[in-house]
């Protein structure tokens, strides 16, 4: 027996399956989801409710828990959608840069790009330390493993130094995030493109004093 939205009632050991079965059911679920996005930015884990949450993303609230069980059930489907939809923004520009210097101003710079689009999400992201620490610590994680993979595939063509690994790639990834706080949140007004090209000469130069 399936229900209205497309989903299959129970899954293979007996819990209930809510992956959605049809096109109707995943516009349902992405629906709900962008509207918790943009209800948690704005209010807050503890503030934010799911009838306001239905009421945004113009559902019924049966459709919710055809999906959810709860609002914490939510959240932590939410920092998974959004760090996915942080991927699959920054890979494919990420991936057709000549080579891994350039790869890591064109990423910066499409991040920071995404962040000024998606202001909710360091919100949200901060607030999972605290309401579901496994998607925060998964969400930094898989972020840098994907940073790392990319240094050391640039490492094995000869284009940045052979020693890099998974120090080099968090010590990006926090400059990263620090950068799209100040200047895809603070700053709306900077030059992306000038920031990105910055901190990208630092990647490639470093710091020490040229003669």
């Amino acid at each position: 027996m399936a229900t209205a939205e497309g989903m299959a009632a129970t899954d293979a050991t007996g819990g209930r399956d809510k992956t959605p079965r049809t096109e109707r059911g995943r516009r349902t679920l992405r629906k709900l989801l962008d509207a918790a996005a943009v209800e948690f930015g704005e209010r807050g884990f503890h503030e934010a409710s799911i009838s306001a949450i239905t009421r945004r993303a113009g559902t019924a609230l049966g459709s919710f828990y055809t999906y959810f069980d709860s609002k914490e059930e939510i959240f932590q489907a939410l920092v998974r959608y959004m760090s996915e939809q942080l991927r699959d923004h920054v890979t494919p520009i990420v991936q057709a840069a000549p080579d891994e210097i350039a790869a890591e101003r064109i990423g910066l710079e499409s991040f920071l790009g995404f962040v000024r689009e998606h202001r909710e999400i360091y919100r949200i992201i901060d607030e999972a330390e605290f309401v579901d620490y496994a998607s925060y610590r998964r969400h930094y994680e898989t972020t840098v493993e994907r940073i790392r993979q990319r240094l050391e595939a640039g490492a094995a063509r000869g284009e940045i130094r052979p020693d890099v690994g998974e120090i080099h790639a968090w010590a990006i990834g926090g400059m990263n995030v620090f950068l799209g706080m100040r200047y895809g949140l603070w700053d709306a007004d900077a030059d992306i493109a000038e920031v990105a090209r910055i901190a990208n000469d630092l990647l490639a130069n470093g710091l020490g004093k040229k003669d």
